[in-house]
């Protein structure tokens, strides 16, 4: 005794319970001898009143358990085992209390009977335990009646422990058939990687929610589901218990869904294309493209019957595995043909080329482009058969859906529209075309009409200041001479050779600028007549020359002759040419004081001889070099006459003539250089 007790005080000290010694002596007498201090705390009772009265005790036990804890004593007593019970007190204060006693009977040589025991609390275990039984009825109602599938395995294996009615109804195994297997035997899961996905989330989070898994039934049929599982140990082995929700019918209508919103995708992204655009190549190539990547076909194509009723696909897309249907030309009788097979606007579906009874065109059509299944539908322009929107699959036989027949069917429509749309578009295109054409003629019409009134003006401007001004000029000083001699006395009037000299200068100019507006407006109607021979240059210049000596003498002007011999030939005419030269000298003689020092060169540039003129005279400004060919009313102030003008106006139609071109590049005080270029001869210039 001296031993148990200072371990049942160690027990006493960690949990709420009475150290008890407790005596049944032989004269049918129990006392109880000890109680620990705790056991007011327990029972609210004194341990004092405990041992002057053991009966406080007894009526301290509920009701319900007094006959258990009595009867439980006699059978320790009389057999000498230990002694243990379980049973409720109720408190003084109403306390509802659940205790465990537990003690071994010790017999004494005077026959009593000694217990050394330890009566504690066990009310928190007992609620522990009554709510784990609550807990695993709810969840064995759960597990029977829940409407998914549940099962528990073993982590490691998947072997099944137990599984729900549900499980068995989905699966379409028997009980017998999972329970003790695992799921690799029964092949359960369809991608193996997802059970390994499955145990990862398992083992680094403790649970999975809603992973989409595929599971497959007794009889192949493939399931898809969401599963969520736990960890959880039974009898020490960690397993899974797995919840599984049937979602195959989900995702069939999810699958359906985008489908459909793949399908009205696809109408709307074409009807916008045949609003927005008017190109039917890109429209029809897009269409048949666009629709095989939804229908996953291995061809989508459109043909055309032209008016003799030969059909041509116009626009494909085709699996580079298979034969292209472009270039394949089909003659009437297959139009008439496939008029039948068509008409009434109705849709030709085909899941099987193989069965069914094929004329000739269709068994030629089924072989050269490997159709073994095909859909197809007229496009229709009003009442006429425009051509067909077909879907070929060559690599098997294929069973259409009707949402894939609708879309078909749809677009055919849509492509009738574009077609429509694309021809009248062409007709407006064609009419403004005509119309931009006839507006474009006019115009030219307009801006030739008002080209040749402006050069009308501009000619009739010249004509009246040459009249007006230089003719009149002339045709004045010669009157003023007749009357200076109509005033002098006597009948006789004698004229000097000098004034006869003058008058005739004086006409021959007159002539001279009648003549260049009669051949000025000659050219600008007609075109400067020209005849072309072949001419060296260094050949002609000697004559010209020889005839400048006086007017280069009478200005005390120095020429320097830098034309080379051998220079090649040109196509020119010698007449023509020559009158440039003369003009060129003439002018810058005319315009320049005495002393003045000229240069004349020849040089071969680009298939052209370049001919220069230069001096280094007063020079000219820009602007005036800019007008100095053109034929325009002179100022007075200008260092050309309009007379002058005339003849280089005349220049420049003789240059332009020959195919070459004419321009004068000067400063004031800086000299002026003439300059004009004329092609070299050629096979093609010769007439060879």
């Amino acid at each position: 005794m001296s031993q148990s007790v200072p371990e049942l005080n160690k027990i006493a000290a960690n949990k709420l319970g009475i150290i008890f010694k407790l005596i049944d002596r032989n004269d049918n007498s129990r006392w109880l001898l000890f109680a620990h201090a705790s056991c007011e705390e327990l029972l609210e009772l004194t341990s004092h009143s405990a041992r002057s009265n053991l009966i406080l005790f007894k009526n301290l036990v509920h009701p319900e358990d007094r006959e258990s804890y009595e009867q439980s004593l006699i059978d320790s007593a009389a057999n000498l085992q230990p002694w243990i019970w379980e049973g409720r007190v109720i408190t003084k204060s109403g306390k509802l209390k659940w205790l465990q006693g537990a003690t071994r009977p010790i017999v004494q040589a005077n026959g009593d009977i000694f217990w050394n025991g330890l009566l504690i609390d066990i009310t928190e275990r007992k609620a522990s335990e009554e709510a784990l039984l609550l807990s695993e009825g709810k969840f064995s109602i759960a597990f029977r009646h829940s409407p998914d599938c549940i099962s528990i395995t073993t982590f490691k294996e998947g072997r099944y422990l137990e599984v729900n009615d549900n499980f068995l109804d989905l699966s379409g195994y028997l009980r017998e058939e999972v329970i003790g297997h695992t799921v690799t035997e029964i092949n359960a899961w369809v991608n193996p990687e997802e059970r390994i996905k499955m145990q990862q989330i398992l083992l680094e989070q403790g649970a999975v929610h809603n992973l989409e898994c595929q599971f497959r039934k007794k009889c192949g049929e493939v399931v898809a589901a969401l599963l969520s599982a736990e960890l959880v140990n039974i009898n020490g082995e960690s397993s899974v218990l797995a919840v599984v929700t049937d979602i195959t019918e989900r995702k069939a209508a999810e699958a359906l869904t985008r489908v459909a919103a793949e399908r009205d995708r696809l109408l709307y992204e074409i009807a916008l294309k045949i609003r927005r655009s008017l190109d039917l190549n890109e429209i029809l190539n897009t269409t048949v493209a666009e629709v095989r990547q939804f229908l996953q076909a291995d061809r989508v194509f459109i043909s055309y019957f032209d008016e003799n009723g030969h059909a041509r696909a116009v626009a494909e897309s085709v699996d580079p595995n298979f034969n292209s249907i472009l270039g394949w030309v089909t003659d009437d009788m297959a139009f008439r043909e496939v008029k039948e097979i068509f008409g009434g606007n109705s849709i030709r579906v085909i899941n099987d080329t193989t069965p069914i009874k094929k004329s000739p065109f269709l068994a030629e059509y089924y072989h050269r482009c490997q159709v073994k299944a095909g859909v197809g539908v007229p496009i229709m322009l009003g009442e006429k058969l425009f051509g067909l929107l077909i879907a070929n699959q060559c690599s098997a036989p294929r069973e259409w859906q009707q949402f894939e027949i609708d879309l078909i069917d749809q677009l055919g429509i849509q492509v009738a529209i574009a077609i429509q749309q694309s021809s009248l578009f062409q007709q407006v295109q064609t009419l403004n075309t005509n119309l931009e054409r006839q507006v474009e003629e006019r115009t030219i019409q307009l801006q030739q009409k008002m080209q040749e009134l402006q050069e009308l003006n501009r000619i009739k401007d010249v004509v009246l200041h040459t009249v007006s001004h230089d003719l009149r000029t002339s045709v004045q000083g010669t009157i003023m001479v007749f009357k200076n001699l109509l005033g002098s006395p006597g009948e006789k009037l004698t004229i000097s050779r000098s004034i006869v000299e003058r008058m005739i200068q004086g006409n021959e100019r007159q002539l001279c600028m009648i003549n260049s507006l009669l051949e000025s407006n000659s050219t600008e109607v007609q075109g400067v007549v020209i005849q072309r021979n072949f001419v060296q240059l260094n050949t002609l210049l000697p004559a010209i020359l020889i005839d400048l000596e006086p007017l280069l003498a009478q200005n005390q002007a120095t020429l320097t002759n830098m034309v080379n011999s051998d220079l090649p030939l040109v196509m020119a005419d010698p007449t023509q040419l020559q009158r440039v030269l003369e003009t060129l000298f003439t002018t810058t003689l005319k315009h320049n004081p005495p002393g003045l020092n000229l240069t004349l060169k020849a040089t071969v540039e680009h298939q052209t001889i370049r001919c220069t003129l230069e001096d280094d005279g007063v020079g000219m400004s820009q602007l005036e070099c800019d007008r100095l060919f053109d034929l325009y009313v002179r100022d007075p102030q200008s260092r050309c006459s309009t007379g002058t003008g005339l003849k280089l106006h005349l220049c420049r139609q003789i240059i332009t003539a020959h195919g070459g071109q004419i321009g004068v590049t000067s400063r004031p005080n800086r000299g002026t250089t003439f300059w004009f270029t004329l092609p070299l001869a050629t096979i093609e210039r010769q007439g060879i």
